[in-house]
């Protein structure tokens, strides 16, 4: 009778649990990083719009009076 075969178990080092644990919690970081700058973007965008507004504003008071 055989023995069964020996299987080789790669147990992870300290390095790659740290690592691993650094991806998963990177992963959340990114997407929150990612919102800030979509929330960014938007503010820049609202800021533009109320300056020509604003401008908009100016011009027409300018004229009237």
């Amino acid at each position: 009778m055989q023995a069964a075969p020996v299987r080789a178990i790669a147990i992870p080092s300290f390095t790659d649990a740290v690592r691993g644990l650094e991806s998963l919690l990177m992963s959340g970081a990114r997407r929150n990083a990612w919102t800030a700058v979509l929330e960014d973007r938007r503010r820049a965008k609202d800021r533009v719009e109320t300056e020509h507004v604003l401008e908009a504003a100016a011009t027409r008071t300018e004229k009237a009076t």
